[in-house]
């Protein structure tokens, strides 16, 4: 049963005399960040990642951010240059989608029949944006953003005097609306909430990016329902929302958040509620497979609950400790403090913690909001669970350990920027 402890191996195993290798499914960032920690492990074994896309394994941030803005050149998205997959031993199987996985036959079945046996299986299938269920969401210019490729869609369209609508007051709708704006576009947002990122930050701190985006020229309708997209020859010009008015657009990028790419894993008949469920080693409910980064709902020993964060640390770091896991060593737990950024314009942010929705009874501030530099604590009984520092630098540490301590601060020395934060 995922949640609990039991037995580890390590990763061993032979077939008809021949050593299964470790298999990776998903050649993403977690994917290829497995296969690394695999051999700075010391595991001298097959490795086999396989991934639907023809890309090799890349970080996606860059998409929303520097890649879509131009700024970021193609070959820095990449995890590792193209020969280090046979430098290491790696076979990488690209364009390859995986139909099936058998935990009691230690199996995975290939699309075009093909199949791969498994000492150790690693999930690492990540998630898929929500598609928006409105006539007219299946027209040309409705736009999303997960691959290179979305990214690549996406920047063609921000030209100077271009109308784009985005769909979805979150962190890829407001990245996507600050890097048309920069790039010259009209930029209409469309969120069905009273703020941006009101579910993640609340009100006190969703304030702040609402006022960000109105500063740099972005239509931000709050309360907006879409209720079909217009069209002309199959090409999408235009949102209507459900009180009759239209939104001209020449693009539409949708950012309605993601889920969790589960499929396999729920007809392999493992145990998969909001992702796939792991215990504190990210061994799922078959001790012989694990799951890292999007799809991992995993037990978070500090939280003493199941933890499922979308974000770009969970895919780098979750890992490591599954390939140590999987190799057999019973400390490797993974318990590390979820962690994030955005760039939008001006700003710089950093969010270390976890915090549910309305799972906090007061927002402390160091610093003014107003100035667009200053940190936000959100705490619970006087305990700090988060905390995010905008444009203000190299506090990450100490309020990672504010979090994880648990122990009942000050606010009044919380709040103010005199008090050192390790000192609290």
């Amino acid at each position: 049963m995922a949640g609990t402890d039991t037995g580890t191996a390590g990763a061993g195993g032979t077939s008809g005399g021949r050593e299964r290798p470790v298999v990776i499914v998903g050649a993403s960032l977690g994917g290829a960040k497995a296969a690394e920690a695999l051999r700075e492990a010391g595991y001298r074994g097959g490795i086999v990642l396989i991934g639907e896309e023809h890309e090799r394994p890349y970080e996606r941030p860059p998409l929303s951010k520097g890649y879509l803005q131009g700024k970021t050149p193609r070959e820095k998205i990449y995890v590792h240059p193209p020969q280090w997959y046979a430098e290491h031993d790696v076979t990488l199987r690209l364009g390859t989608a995986v139909a099936a996985i058998d935990p009691a036959g230690h199996t995975v079945t290939l699309a075009d029949d093909g199949r791969v046996e498994y000492a150790k299986l690693l999930l690492t299938t990540g998630s898929v944006p929500r598609r928006l269920p409105v006539p007219g969401a299946d027209q040309d210019g409705v736009l999303y953003l997960r691959r290179v490729e979305d990214s690549d869609g996406i920047r063609a369209a921000l030209r100077p005097g271009a109308r784009i609508a985005v769909i979805g007051a979150g962190w890829i709708g407001l990245e996507v609306a600050a890097a048309a704006r920069e790039a010259g576009a009209e930029v209409t947002v469309l969120e069905a909430l009273e703020l941006p990122l009101l579910r993640v930050l609340g009100r006190e701190v969703a304030q702040v990016f609402a006022d960000l985006h109105r500063e740099h020229g972005v239509d931000l309708r709050f309360g907006a329902r879409v209720a079909a997209l217009t069209g002309e020859g199959g090409t999408v010009n235009g949102v209507e929302l459900a009180d009759g008015t239209t939104v001209a657009a020449d693009a539409v990028v949708v950012g309605i958040g993601i889920s969790p790419a589960t499929g396999l894993a729920e007809a392999a008949g493992l145990d998969v509620d909001n992702g796939i469920k792991t215990d504190r080693h990210l061994r799922t409910s078959d001790p012989d497979v694990y799951a890292a980064g999007d799809v991992a709902n995993a037990y978070h020993p500090l939280f003493g609950k199941h933890v499922r964060v979308e974000h770009w640390a969970n895919a780098l770091n979750q890992p490591q400790t599954a390939a140590r896991a999987l190799l057999g060593q019973p400390d490797a737990v993974y318990d590390r403090v979820p962690y994030f950024f955005t760039d939008q314009y001006d700003l710089g942010m950093e969010y270390v913690g976890y915090v549910e929705p309305d799972g906090y009874d007061q927002v402390v501030f160091r610093g003014d909001p107003a100035t667009r530099e200053f940190i936000a604590f959100w705490l619970s009984g006087g305990r700090v669970l988060a905390g995010m520092n905008v444009n203000v630098w190299d506090v990450t540490e100490p309020i990672r350990e504010l979090v994880r301590s648990g122990r009942v601060v000050d606010t009044k020395a919380l709040a103010d920027p005199d008090v050192p934060l390790d000192a609290l």
